[in-house]
């Protein structure tokens, strides 16, 4: 783990372009400032280490996600409401018992990070959808017919992290807020860790990109950071020496975390890139 780390700080020192900035945010974040982190699984940090204590099992909001070793590293009151499976309905509104994330930022927030807007687009259910019509699956069950967004999903996914981004300025005018992008999952061409046909993982970069620049957008528009995850990761697909996320292939170990997610490492790598941006 040190040389790991000892490598990633190097890399982030080297490229400038890990963190966009925009006007209008506040000053450094002191410690025991009130940080809360929304989103969904590749933010809860699903399968990567233990459940953090308290929480609901089905987030799979772990101890070693990202907003909890960005919070330990600055010593900030974390209040982690991420949680698997969420879309941008579910920072806004309620889901089944779980009451709309955004409810826990308020005028005490200082710090705010989100990572949203994949399951909006269905974008890991088109890759496991992909790797299950090629005989592989983590979990039992049929295959599911999950469906390529369409442009009235990416419309509406921009919609919605424009109410999410002013609902966030509104409710904690103080806060300094960080869009963070998803980890890049596919490499191209893909490797044998990633099994999905060319053609779905041609559909699955597309969701990628444009999710990300949907992100980068709104983010501009409301003088937000962005944490461009997405583009650190290139070199840390599945099959890299240094691998940011987890594949698909026959035989996989869920308990290395959940496929086509970013794993521990990944999550490692972007609570570096937070703690440079404070």
């Amino acid at each position: 783990m040190n040389r790991i780390l000892v490598s990633l700080l190097g890399l982030f020192w080297i490229l400038s372009g890990c963190a966009t900035t925009n006007g209008g945010q506040s000053p450094r974040i002191l410690a025991h400032s009130k940080y809360v982190a929304m989103g969904s699984s590749f933010a809860a940090g699903a399968g990567i280490g233990p459940i953090q204590t308290g929480s609901p099992e089905r987030c799979s909001r772990t101890v070693n996600n990202y907003a909890s070793l960005v919070a330990s590293a600055l010593k900030l009151d974390l209040v982690d409401v991420s949680c698997s499976g969420a879309s941008t309905d579910h920072i806004l509104g309620n889901w089944n018992e779980l009451p709309p994330q955004i409810e826990s930022v308020g005028p005490d927030t200082r710090l705010v990070t989100v990572t949203i807007g994949g399951n909006d687009l269905r974008y890991v259910g088109w890759l496991f959808a992909s790797s299950c019509r090629l005989g592989v699956s983590a979990y039992p069950g049929p295959c599911r017919d999950v469906l390529a967004p369409s442009d009235a999903d990416y419309l509406r996914l921009e919609e919605q992290l424009q109410k999410m981004a002013t609902e966030i300025r509104r409710r904690a005018p103080q806060a300094r807020v960080f869009f963070v992008q998803y980890v890049t999952l596919l490499s191209d061409p893909t490797c044998p860790l990633e099994i999905i046909a060319s053609e779905d993982a041609i559909v699955g970069r597309q969701i990628a990109s444009r999710l990300a620049s949907i992100t980068a957008q709104v983010a501009r528009a409301n003088g937000i950071y962005t944490i461009q995850a997405d583009i650190a990761s290139r070199s840390h697909t599945p099959c890299a020496a240094e691998p940011w996320s987890n594949g698909l292939s026959k035989g996989y170990d869920t308990k290395n975390g959940a496929p086509w997610h970013p794993n521990a490492a990944g999550h490692e790598a972007i609570s570096q890139m937070l703690i440079k941006s404070m």
